[in-house]
């Protein structure tokens, strides 16, 4: 019980952030192009699916390797570091991440394997996370973690997409009664013309109020997008670039919180081949 007690005072002290409804979900890196639509990625296809909903994998048609590093507010403490693949074969789709989060007081390490496949206009993906938290003076505690996801393609336009993160109820230590968070997303996209994605998303912890999120994407030029996003609970907004020049993905976002200051994200895909 000390350990829980001491994780939360720490998160609590290092970041008021929390405070304004964040998740066990956020110690993971979700990408820059997630992070300027506002977080509405559950349709979104791509290597950052691995962290984002892994049922959005299996629609994947390359081999991607992908990094990106997110520095909030402005503080070290609350710095997430990622890296992760996604091998697509003609079995489904196999995908590897790894996040780091935190300081040197209070910090915590995932290492996730997920599996996806496409059934007609559905796809369907299932991972499994170990959770680490390490706190300074009071040891470490590992827990596995379990979330299941998919998406169906409702027309040549319309995607559904849908997530369920914990669906195993996890609890944050075995000599605690605290459940780490459980959390739905369901969500639509809609591709206007070829040029425009527009996205909307809700988002519940069962335990907290409810998140709506709404994201663009524009490809304004070829190789160049520009994104934006807003969402609540807290009230953000989101601003993204990209450019892909060939193998590479060069993505940029950042998020305005009117109370707590600014937040930068980068990310780099790579794309090794396809089937």
């Amino acid at each position: 019980m000390k350990f829980i007690l001491y994780a939360f005072s720490c998160i609590f002290l290092v970041s008021p952030y929390f405070s304004y409804g964040q998740h066990g979900s956020e110690i993971f890196a979700k990408g820059a192009r997630s992070y300027g639509m506002a977080h509405a990625h559950v349709t979104l296809s791509d290597a950052w699916s691995i962290f984002n909903n892994p049922g959005a994998m299996g629609r994947a048609s390359t081999t991607t390797a992908v990094v990106g590093y997110d520095h909030r507010l402005g503080l070290d403490e609350l710095t997430t570091l990622g890296a992760g693949a996604v091998m697509a074969t003609e079995k489904g789709n196999f995908g590897i991440g790894l996040s780091h989060y935190g300081g040197e007081l209070f910090n915590q390490q995932a290492v996730g394997i997920s599996y996806a496949n496409q059934m007609g206009i559905a796809s369907f993906g299932i991972k499994a996370t170990y959770l680490q938290t390490n706190i300074s003076g009071y040891g470490r505690n590992g827990v596995p973690v379990f979330e299941f996801g998919g998406t169906a393609v409702l027309g040549p336009q319309l995607t559904f997409g849908a997530h369920i993160y914990n669906f195993s109820r996890s609890q944050l230590s075995r000599d605690s009664q605290d459940y780490l968070p459980t959390i739905v997303k369901v969500g639509l996209s809609y591709r206007l013309s070829g040029k425009l994605l527009i996205g909307l998303e809700a988002e519940k912890d069962i335990l907290l109020p409810a998140v709506a999120k709404f994201g663009l994407e524009y490809n304004f030029i070829d190789r160049f997008w520009a994104r934006c996003g807003v969402r609540t609970n807290p009230s953000n907004l989101h601003f993204g670039i990209g450019f892909n020049p060939k193998r590479f993905r060069f993505d940029y976002a950042v998020a305005q919180n009117h109370q707590l200051g600014f937040t930068h994200h980068f990310s780099l895909n790579y794309t090794i081949g396809s089937l």
